[in-house]
């Protein structure tokens, strides 16, 4: 699903009433409906009072209609016009004609005007800005937006919380709805994607309203929000006659004394993602432990406690480095030598971005076409700090293209960079903050690459399916709470099920 930028978002709109055809107040007829059919399944006791905070635009124009509905369902709404401007767009002026016929009550809210009270128990709507905002809310409008972040009632907002950019860093951040849902219209915006923005967007919802697709297909857009038909058309089916040579030779490179349990994962979770074959290259001393808790995979061993040598045997088709490596500064020396040896295309996690980010040089030496899969703090060691969300998203292309690979930044909405794209994962939940969580998605990525598919598809469906996995086990007996990284890897089995339904 693409993700557009306001721009994309108003000619999609212009194209929409073109092409359907549609006219204008329709549309948003429509989607002002959307709006209320949620509202009303969400918050159907008739006893809430909603107060619905129109802008004078066309957001306010949604307002409007939403007003206009919940009265003829029967519920209390108090209507409120925020006159920033005497200026009004034509569909919100019709919406409030409509409206004064029905002789529903409208009181406008200009400077100097007190603000109405909101109980606890009640819904404030936000229809006051929408994605046209093109500067910081301020005046009495910003006192009215604090005063609404101030109360205790649930906030919804219409399309965007107000005083939010939709694709750009607000600078200040003190005059903005902070909404506990936001009901958005036809594909998610970027501002919904950051961790910076969450305090305002809440929960996002995405409405569909009937914008023309066949418009949305011929637009360019270099974000993505990866959904259940991306990953449908990446993955592949197995075929009657296939063996385990045809699905690929994984070796994951890792473990240290005290860390063979990351080893473990990484190749349980390499074989529960469909890699026909899988060698764990370890320290002597995770031997037993490795062949007793993943009897199926192979395993080459280097020195007592940490790995030196790196005088790997096997022949794979994919390699995965790094997931309780350590930073020993044997491994450290045998970990460059590696590197200026090895032109197979890597899978690089944890200690080994670690290492790299010691030494500026190992950037240059690792090969073309590897997926790097720092978290956060891994990624600012890499590339240097940032001072927005947006600032960071600009270091993870930066970074991918110097290094003509794929750079997976996890976290929620995990992103993946490259060749100037950036792709948004839709899976996933807290519990995936968990220790052996990033070992788990290195066996995976590892694993999708031994079986053919490209860095981007790999990294793809790797991060796809262990949000998946994450998801499903939250549904059933697990928590946020109380998952662990054998829960996602336990669950993987459902997960692949449902892409394949």
């Amino acid at each position: 699903m693409k993700i557009l930028s306001a721009e994309q978002l108003y000619l999609t709109d212009q194209a929409t009433i073109t092409n359907l055809p549609i006219s204008s107040v329709d549309l948003m007829e429509k989607a002002a409906t959307q709006c209320f059919d949620w509202v009303i399944q969400n918050y159907f006791d008739k006893d809430l009072t909603f107060h619905i905070c129109c802008g004078i635009g066309n957001n306010g124009g949604d307002g409007l209609v939403l007003s206009r509905l919940l009265n003829q369902h029967g519920y209390t709404v108090h209507t409120y016009i925020i006159c920033f401007s005497e200026k009004r767009s034509q569909d919100f002026q019709i919406n409030l004609n409509r409206l004064e016929d029905l002789n529903v009550s409208v009181k406008e809210i200009r400077s100097g005007d007190s603000y109405p009270e909101f109980a606890e128990k009640d819904v404030v709507i936000d229809a006051i800005f929408g994605i046209g905002l093109k500067r910081p809310a301020e005046g009495f409008v910003a006192d009215l937006i604090g005063h609404i972040n101030n109360s205790e009632a649930s906030v919804i907002s219409i399309d965007l919380p107000s005083g939010l950019f939709s694709d750009r860093p607000n600078g200040s951040s003190n005059h903005i709805i902070k909404a506990l849902y936001t009901l958005s219209f036809q594909t998610p915006k970027l501002a919904f994607l950051l961790p910076e923005n969450h305090q305002f967007v809440g929960k996002w919802i995405i409405l569909d309203i009937g914008l023309d697709q066949k418009y949305i297909d011929r637009l360019e857009s270099k974000k993505i929000f990866v959904d259940f038909e991306q990953i449908q058309s990446i993955i592949r089916k197995r075929s009657t006659f296939s063996h385990k040579g045809t699905y690929g030779h994984s070796l994951i490179i890792g473990g240290s004394f005290g860390k063979i349990g990351a080893m473990v994962l990484a190749a349980k979770a390499a074989l529960k993602s469909g890699s026909g074959l899988v060698t764990a290259y370890i320290p002597k001393c995770g031997y037993h432990t490795l062949q007793t808790a993943v009897p199926e995979a192979m395993v080459e061993v280097d020195d007592e406690k940490l790995i030196q040598f790196f005088n790997v045997k096997t022949k794979a088709t994919a390699i995965g480095i790094g997931p309780g490596l350590g930073r020993n500064s044997k491994t450290r020396k045998g970990f460059v030598e590696f590197l200026l040896k090895c032109s197979t295309p890597l899978i690089i996690d944890a200690d080994g971005l670690n290492m790299i980010s010691e030494y500026d040089d190992l950037l240059g030496i690792i090969p073309k076409g590897s997926i790097l899969t720092p978290h956060p703090k891994e990624f600012e060691r890499l590339a240097g700090t940032w001072k927005d969300d947006y600032e960071k998203l600009e270091k993870q292309l930066k970074l991918s293209k110097t290094l003509d690979s794929v750079v997976v930044l996890k976290g929620a909405y995990t992103t993946i960079a490259h060749q100037g794209n950036l792709y948004f994962n839709s899976t996933g939940n807290p519990g995936l903050a968990t220790a052996g969580s990033g070992d788990v998605l290195t066996g995976m990525i590892t694993a999708f690459r031994a079986q053919g598919y490209d860095p981007v598809e790999a990294s793809l469906l790797g991060v796809y399916l262990h949000g998946i996995s994450a998801d499903i086990a939250i549904e059933g007996k697990e928590s946020v709470e109380s998952m662990t990284a054998v829960d996602c890897i336990s669950h993987l089995g459902e997960a692949f099920k449902e892409v394949h339904s």
